[in-house]
């Protein structure tokens, strides 16, 4: 074997770090390579990595958490070495400050407010929030643009002539405001039909940090032979709509070609923002659309659904 060969000789075994070191008081403590507990003095860096597990274990969705860690790792960077019992307001101040956009703005605030709130809340390891007096620049809603009702009608005919499956699940988004993501998760066990003169339909969510959206929405008789006809075409076994999201969006694209409306822009979120328009237009207040929209009840989603009460007003 060569001087410079590195390749261990024959036989050896790999040898692996311990799990535990016994300290010269003879108690059994972690290993060196062991992240350290949370406490106020420890460093932003195993701050961040106390609360990825959390995020993790709380069922949050993979990409919320990678944006999150990135927003907090920039933030770790900038105020290396400080434990986080020393940060300041000041160092969200200059952090929020070399923001480019008010969208970065905004998701860098709202990266570090969930962390704070995670160690004063949940970890009890900081008396309090250095971020909670810092506040998002509003960034403008655009004005959604809602089917008017003849346009409904000649939109719900086309999907008719289209399929069980087209009809069923533009009238769930056009009628009942369902989103996109919404009609993907309905089953045939959702769907109550013990009246057919009143049907009722249930929204769940399998994860936890939603159960908030749950509701159930009463649907008019008419929804009944529509959905008859749709698990007389199909069978649906268990889930209603196996499809796509993307196969949801060709379904719009495809009826409202056939409708004939001459209208480009027409989405899945369009058939929910024509149903919380014809909401509000019929009566419904703010917290009503709130309550019909599963939305939660925060001021960004009520400034959202002031503009369908907006829309629904009586003309000037």
């Amino acid at each position: 074997m060569s001087e410079t060969d590195e390749r261990p000789a024959r036989g050896a075994r790999p040898q692996q770090a311990a799990l535990f070191e016994v300290g010269k008081s003879g108690k059994v403590g972690t290993g060196v390579a062991t992240v350290s507990a949370l406490a106020p003095d420890a460093p932003v860096a195993v701050a961040i990595y106390w609360y990825r597990r959390y995020l993790e274990q709380g069922g949050h969705a993979r990409n919320t958490i990678e944006s999150y860690c990135y927003d907090l790792a920039l933030f770790e960077g900038q105020t290396r070495p400080k434990a986080i019992e020393a940060l300041k307001a000041r160092d969200i101040a200059h952090f929020l400050g070399e923001s480019e956009t008010r969208s970065t703005r905004k998701r860098r605030l709202t990266s570090l407010s969930g962390f704070f709130k995670y160690l004063v809340g949940a970890a009890k390891v900081l008396p309090a929030d250095p971020s909670e007096n810092f506040y998002p620049d509003p960034i403008p809603l655009k004005t959604p643009r809602p089917l008017f009702a003849a346009e409904q009608e000649r939109l719900l005919a086309a999907a008719a002539t289209d399929s069980a499956r087209a009809h069923t699940a533009l009238w769930l988004m056009l009628r009942l405001g369902l989103s996109r993501g919404e009609l993907l998760t309905l089953r045939t066990d959702h769907i109550d039909l013990v009246d057919p003169q009143a049907p009722v339909v249930y929204i769940y969510y399998d994860n936890p940090r939603w159960k908030g959206k749950e509701r159930h929405l009463a649907a008019p008789p008419e929804f009944a032979a529509i959905y008859e006809r749709l698990l007389d075409e199909y069978a649906p076994d268990g889930t209603l709509f196996p499809i796509l999201p993307q196969s949801v969006n060709k379904i719009v694209e495809r009826v409202v070609e056939a409708a004939g409306l001459g209208r480009d822009d027409i989405t899945p979120q369009t058939l929910r923002d024509s149903y919380a328009v014809d909401q509000a237009r019929a009566g419904a207040d703010e917290d009503r659309l709130i309550a019909v929209l599963g939305l939660a009840d925060d001021p960004r989603n009520r400034h959202s659904v002031g503009r369908y009460l907006k829309l629904g007003a009586p003309p000037l």
